[in-house]
């Protein structure tokens, strides 16, 4: 298989701009001195994000992972990440097996 020399630059130019707003945004967020309504709204949006791309595949893959979902959802407001991904794991490979 052959890359095409303008999909590299494609690739390439893509990656540029990508790395680019991350670095323009990390330099630019200690510049501003924000509210703390502010910082609560900039505090939620990784989590609101990771929601918007979780959700559609956990709600439409089927019962077993919705519920696995769920769980994991309850053993993040209480457990470590690294215990909330474990029961994430264990939860719908058990479901599954039930299924």
């Amino acid at each position: 298989m052959a890359l095409d020399t303008l999909n590299l630059l494609a690739i390439l130019g893509m990656a540029v701009v990508t790395y680019a707003t991350r670095v323009a945004g990390l330099a630019l967020a200690g510049r501003f001195d924000l509210s703390p309504r502010a910082q609560a709204a900039f505090d939620a949006i990784p989590p609101a994000v990771l929601i918007a791309v979780i959700a559609p595949s956990a709600l439409a893959t089927g019962w077993p992972e919705t519920a696995a979902a769920a769980v994991t959802a309850l053993a993040a407001t209480r457990l470590p990440f690294l215990a909330v991904v474990a029961v994430g794991v264990i939860a719908v490979v058990g479901l599954r097996a039930v299924v």
